[in-house]
């Protein structure tokens, strides 16, 4: 941002309007996507943050748990929780890192594999209909404009 941005007034969200400020929207949108899926998480044993963990684990095995936590969109101590309860649920393993022993990496594992396994057709349902009348073309724009937007806002390289 240069000087003048910084002094030019910004309009009121009054003004704006609720369904014109994009946090709002990316909130509430959120939220129903989680709300649509909480029935079939709570059948798994599963919360949101448990959810999520499953789902970054299953993609990026084997994370610092600081980066988990950014990846999960969870504070710290909720993830640090979580995983207690999913390490309890036989669903992740904790390891030292070979390289600092202080650092700890987090795996899932093969039950935990299946589990997400179960929950992950709910998931795409829910994605599908989230983009229900919306152009291929149309999606990848959003994306990229998300993309865009996370590097505008991002604390970590990650």
């Amino acid at each position: 941002m240069n000087d003048e941005t910084l002094h030019t007034p910004s309009p009121k969200l009054g003004e704006l309007g609720l369904n014109s400020f994009a946090p709002y929207l990316m909130n509430r949108i959120m939220g129903r996507y989680n709300a649509s899926l909480r029935e079939e998480m709570a059948e798994l044993g599963l919360t949101t943050p448990k959810a999520r963990a499953l789902a970054v684990l299953s993609v990026n095995d084997g994370l610092l748990i600081r980066d988990l936590a950014i990846y999960a969109v969870t504070e710290q101590s909720t993830l640090s929780r979580t995983l207690d309860q999913l390490q309890i649920d036989g669903l992740v393993r904790r390891q030292a890192d070979t390289s600092d022993n202080r650092a700890v990496r987090v795996f899932i594992t093969d039950a935990g594999r299946a589990v997400f396994e179960i929950l992950w057709p709910h998931m795409a349902a829910a994605y599908a209909r989230m983009f229900r009348g919306i152009t291929e073309d149309e999606r990848h724009a959003f994306t990229a404009t998300l993309q865009k937007m996370l590097a505008n806002v991002r604390k970590h390289e990650i």
